[in-house]
């Protein structure tokens, strides 16, 4: 059984932050649950572009307010508003926009599971190996 506090996470390693983000890494790979877990805290009022070629996440809201604009090729983008309540599921690796009117604190889960340092590439993107 594995049993972690958000507490305790946000005091370590399992912490990563950015300008725009902080997340809390709960499960990661080598947990060996398959799937990673993390609280992540988007900054209120930052933009985020992400592209998770790599990975399929899922992500519910659990406070603040922003939008997802989901960045089609050759069509046209379209935004979701994100409250308290809301999931979305990154289910076709989707190119999007992260934005957040407050801050907003998301519960995300991510297949294959992230490593436990990953930050978004130039492409938007986590690596699919850390190590590699």
């Amino acid at each position: 059984m594995i049993v972690r506090t958000l507490d305790d996470a946000r005091r370590s390693e399992r912490c990563v932050a950015t300008r725009n983000w902080e997340s809390v890494r709960l499960l990661l790979n080598g947990d060996r649950m398959g799937f990673s877990f993390h609280i992540t805290t988007i900054y209120a009022g930052s933009e985020t572009p992400i592209w998770y070629k790599n990975h399929l996440e899922a992500v519910y809201c659990m406070a603040g307010e922003g939008e997802v604009e989901v960045l089609a090729d050759g069509e046209r983008s379209r935004t979701y508003v994100i409250r308290p309540g809301t999931l979305y599921a990154l289910n076709a690796h989707d190119r999007h926009k992260l934005r957040a009117t407050s801050d907003l604190t998301l519960a995300c889960v991510f297949n294959p599971a992230l490593h436990g340092k990953e930050v978004h590439d130039a492409s938007g993107a986590y690596p699919l190996d850390i190590n590699g």
